[in-house]
């Protein structure tokens, strides 16, 4: 099973990065994939999910600045960021989730590497 992300770099505030994760060994049924981000010294927070069924899900910090999208017959996952604050810089990560909990919630199992955004005021 791999995820393997790329497309972070350093851009200034204002600019705009498409992080990809294309994903490639996993036989399990894939229930939501998601983008999350650990900035320095916090702990990994969900950004943008997209489920089996295309719904799509965004924390406040980045609705309406961050776009998920995927392409399944590329097995990727995108995530379009405009707008781009400091705020923003952190490692980001792709996951998969191939389970939901009990209470209703999915479950990321599988996780890339991550990919650093940095942005610049």
């Amino acid at each position: 099973v791999q995820l393997v992300e790329s497309g972070g770099g350093l851009v200034q505030a204002g600019g705009s990065l498409t992080l990809s994760c294309t994903a490639s060994g996993i036989d399990e049924e894939i229930n939501a994939m998601g983008w999350y981000r650990r900035a320095p010294g916090e702990r990994h927070k969900l950004v943008a999910s997209i489920s089996a069924g295309d719904i799509r899900d965004y924390s406040d910090s980045v609705k309406g600045r961050f776009t998920i999208s995927r392409d399944n017959a590329k097995n990727t996952l995108y995530l379009q960021m405009n707008s781009l604050k400091p705020e923003d810089t952190a490692v980001y990560y792709c996951a998969a989730a191939t389970r939901i909990s009990y209470e209703g919630t999915y479950e990321y199992d599988y996780w890339g590497q991550g990919t650093q955004v940095t942005v610049s005021s």
